[in-house]
């Protein structure tokens, strides 16, 4: 009997535990947006370097994980005139521009996805 009741607790364990794994996958995300949908990526609409005679490099901190780089590179390519890529690894974002940088924009930009720029480099 106690064998029977060990097993059903088990089978009710493992049950919770695949039950708790798809609800978090689906909820998408990653370690900063783990209870709300993935962000959709945004591209900057025009992708010919040779219109983007601007360049700079923001040092980004806050970010953990491709989810973060991901939000970032979206604030930052939403913006018009923007071309940003976003690299987790080195916590930078290479920004071509259409025009002179605006730091205080982009500075906002990357701050209202929740990061914050430590240092910009021209």
């Amino acid at each position: 009997m106690t064998e029977i009741i060990i097993v059903l607790l088990l089978g009710g364990l493992i049950a919770w535990g695949i039950y708790r794994s798809v609800r978090k996958a689906r909820a998408g995300g990653g370690c900063c947006g783990e209870h709300e949908p993935a962000a959709p990526k945004v591209s900057a609409a025009d992708r010919n370097k040779a219109h983007y005679p601007y360049e700079t490099v923001l040092d980004i901190g806050g970010m953990t994980c491709e989810n973060c780089a991901r939000k970032v590179e979206s604030a930052l390519n939403a913006l018009d005139g923007v071309w940003a890529s976003v690299s987790i690894s080195g916590h930078r974002a290479k920004v071509l521009l259409k025009s002179a940088p605006d730091e205080a924009l982009l500075r906002q930009a990357v701050q209202q996805a929740g990061y914050v720029v430590t240092h910009i480099e021209r």
